[in-house]
């Protein structure tokens, strides 16, 4: 069977219909909408109108933050004295719409401010030691750090000594030891008790920036949303509030930086959602700060200047552009290691290039999970460096940082957390970071645990699928970390119209029918399994979620796929005469029933291919998984039933080359069989290299079946065959011809050919599928 990335989770319990209508008929809603509400546990009709109705209400006093009333009074003392302010922030999404943020609402205030943002290979995340003693020799009084700061103690502490005060804000993790610093604003920090502790950075100086204006500051929502999107925080509570509003907002276009990111970013007028933040706002924000310098996003996010903001968003656009490009580069590098067979055979990955970005590895890492299922560390470095940089990436079972903390001492810098970490080591020490990463695995039992958990809110039918429904769903949103789009299992009767799209063919779409309507469905990056879907169009499941397609003026659903499987396993029939270099371009594994088929495609295939060549009885027992080439035929029948019946693939593609072809040669007559030997016993000394036409010439019989009566004569010793020469043995011993082996292989190979070669394709595969099902007997029937 084709295997689910994800293992997915369904409801525990059915919902009663009682329950459902009672929510359906207080909120408005349709049942599937109403099925995800109480799945939540908004289950009664007052949770689920407070989670519905988003109030102003749920933006908490900014006052109950610890420390606000410190940060606010030293930030007004500065702005009455003139002192100098520098907002330093930091350089993804988050931290650029909180400098952004900070930075404007000193400026209103009449502040004597200034923004820095930090480079991310010269300075580092988070407060930097030689940045902060520049400001104290410029002169600066005030620094009010964003989106960072809480672990920046000793810059901090150089800050306070000599007469620089800071006010930190920040969301990330405290540390055991907290900055000397003249206010700390953090909603998790240890005894204070504000309601929500999962505001971003940009949250937390939206916060401050309510508390200074003595309002809440709407004109800064959508930064707010972009900024809390963006850092993957929790979309629920304050957050979720704060980031609906945002999204209105963003969609009006009141900021000239946002409106011309947006205009090329094919988003302009029309209403933006979250997923036009995650997926297109953010990274081209995150973008500049991972191959540039993220200033340039502050400066387009601040600019008053329609030409300036068209220039800067054109190049961040292009900015984005290389480092997509620079993501593939790295990738697909990255990707020809990962298969690797000593790669293959391990549970984690760690790896290395020369000279790849720094500032695409941690994307890279989190592509190479997502292939491979495996935590991965992605490192690079220069020729001549000592040390390799890099970032790693997990899944679920495994928790990063613990797994490398343990060996802390292998690490030039190390930090991170469960699902991501970013490190320094020495080139030298690697072997061992493999072996500790490894040795984690084993621990965590990765191999029962690989596959992550996908919830799923519920089994919808095709049928059920509307447009009020999908737009009843976009209610229980904005979604993200917490409150995630619901996703579906989607009960069809079959798939139809399985077709490749895209410019390189690499993605899927096709229609799931019910009895009544049949539905588009968009599978990216999954253009591979067109075949399969194909071959058992009604045993495949799939899980996506439920969206609006709006064409030439007509609104259809349309499901966009998380997750598929195919409950038996897929045979793609592409039986060939002729191999060809196109055919060895996917990643499978190869198989070949004998050498020389493989010798002849050998300079076909790419280094980084799975080959298995099963002539020897050695190889013919290895146990086959994941997808699978049968490249050529087999000669028994009974055996490849027997090989076939011990195998687990996902999934299995034929093309059963045979140069020779027994089916069509036949065995030969007694007629045949008695002119050749006749013809042997009279003519001594046959030099078959020479004259072998001339006797195909003269007997008037084909070449292939001479050459195989002579084969079957030398073998019953009727003949003998030296240096190409064939002469007769006086007087043999009488044997029949279906004693030799090579007649006895000829009509194993008829019998082989006439069921794998020449049989309907319907008739192939469900033989197969038999085989493969029948685990006890594997013999053919």
């Amino acid at each position: 069977m084709l295997k689910s990335k994800f293992k997915w989770q369904l409801p525990k319990s059915d919902v009663s219909s009682d329950k459902i209508k009672e929510i359906m008929d207080a909120c408005q809603l349709s049942e599937i909408a109403a099925k995800v509400l109480i799945n939540r546990g908004y289950d009664t009709p007052e949770k689920a109108t407070k989670f519905l109705t988003l109030d102003p209400e749920a933006i908490h006093d900014p006052f109950l933050l610890h420390d606000m009333q410190k940060a606010v009074d030293r930030i007004q003392s500065a702005i009455v004295k003139n002192e100098k302010i520098v907002v330093y922030g930091d350089y993804d999404a988050d931290g650029v719409t909180s400098t952004t943020i900070m930075f404007e609402t000193l400026n209103e205030l009449g502040a004597n401010v200034d923004y820095f943002v930090p480079d991310r290979f010269k300075d580092g995340y988070g407060p930097n030691m030689a940045e902060y003693q520049q400001f104290v020799e410029n002169g600066v009084n005030l620094m009010v750090t964003v989106d960072n700061g809480i672990a920046g103690n000793e810059p901090i502490e150089y800050a306070v000594t000599h007469g620089m005060d800071v006010v930190v804000t920040d969301h990330h993790e405290l540390p055991e030891k907290l900055p000397n610093a003249t206010a700390i604003v953090h909603p998790r920090y240890p005894g204070a008790h504000y309601p929500f502790s999962d505001l971003s950075g940009v949250g937390v100086a939206f916060k401050v920036a309510s508390a200074l204006l003595d309002e809440v500051p709407e004109e800064f929502l959508d930064l707010v949303a972009i900024g809390t999107v963006g850092d993957l925080v929790s979309l629920t509570d304050e957050n979720r509030f704060l980031v609906a509003s945002g999204l209105k907002v963003l969609s009006e276009g009141q900021r000239v930086g946002l409106s011309a990111l947006l205009k090329v970013s094919g988003l302009e007028n029309r209403q933006i959602n979250e997923q036009d933040i995650g997926f297109t706002l953010a990274p081209r924000l995150n973008a500049v700060g991972r191959i540039g310098n993220a200033g340039e996003a502050v400066e387009l996010l601040t600019t008053f200047d329609d030409e300036k903001a068209e220039l800067i968003a054109k190049h961040i656009d292009s900015v984005n552009d290389q480092r997509k490009q620079l993501v593939d580069m790295v990738y697909n590098e990255a990707i020809l290691q990962a298969k690797s067979p000593e790669n293959l055979a391990r549970k984690t990955l760690v790896i290395t290039g020369i000279g790849w970005h720094q500032g695409v590895l941690g994307i890279v890492a989190s592509r190479l999970v997502e292939a491979t299922g495996k935590p991965t560390l992605v490192l690079s470095g220069s020729e001549t460096d000592t040390n390799l940089k890099g970032s790693g990436r997990s899944v679920e079972a495994l928790n990063l940082f613990e797994a490398l903390n343990t060996n802390r001492e292998l690490y030039v810098n190390f930090g991170g957390h469960h699902m991501a970490v970013g490190l320094t080591i020495a080139k030298e020490n690697v072997a061992a970071l493999q072996t500790t990463l490894e040795e984690a695995a084993t621990v965590a039992d990765l191999d029962k645990n690989q596959v992550s958990p996908l919830p799923i809110d519920g089994v919808v039918k095709v049928d059920q699928i509307t447009v009020p429904a999908i737009k009843d769903l976009a209610k229980l949103g904005p979604f993200g970390t917490d409150n995630p789009i619901p996703e579906f299992e989607i009960d069809s009767e079959k798939v139809t119209d399985v077709k490749q799209i895209g410019a390189n063919q690499d993605h899927l779409k096709f229609q799931l029918a019910g009895v009544k309507q049949k539905i588009d469905a968009i599978d990216f990056k999954e253009g591979k399994l067109m075949p399969y879907l194909q071959a058992l169009p009604e045993d495949v499941r799939v899980v996506g979620t439920l969206e609006l397609n709006t064409w030439r003026n007509q609104t259809k659903p349309q499901i966009m796929i998380k997750d598929l499987l195919i409950n038996a396993v897929p045979i793609v029939d592409k039986r060939t005469t002729r191999l060809s270099v196109k055919m060895f371009a996917t990643q499978t594994t190869y198989v070949f029933f004998h050498k020389k088929s493989y010798e002849k495609v050998q300079t076909y295939l790419k280094p980084e291919v799975q080959v298995a060549v099963l002539e020897d009885q050695e190889n013919f027992d290895l146990r086959l998984k994941g997808n699978l080439t049968l490249v050529d035929c087999p000669d028994s029948i009974t055996k490849f039933a027997d090989w076939l019946s011990k195998q687990s693939p996902d999934a299995l593609t034929v093309y059963f080359y045979q140069q020779n072809n027994a089916y069509l040669d036949g065995m030969p007559t007694r007629e045949q069989s008695a002119k050749v030997f006749k013809f042997f016993a009279n003519h001594q000394d046959i030099d078959l290299k020479k004259q072998l036409p001339d006797v195909v010439k003269h007997l008037h019989i084909d070449q292939n079946m001479i050459v195989f009566l002579i084969q079957v004569f030398f073998e019953l010793k009727f003949v003998k065959i030296e240096s190409g020469r064939v002469s007769s043995i006086p007087n043999p011993k009488p044997q029949k011809l279906s004693v030799a082996p090579t007649y006895q292989l000829r009509k194993q190979q008829i019998e082989t050919q006439e069921k794998l070669l020449y049989s309907k394709s319907a008739t192939l595969t469900a033989w197969m599928q038999a085989c493969l099902a029948d685990k006890n007997k594997g013999v053919a029937e």
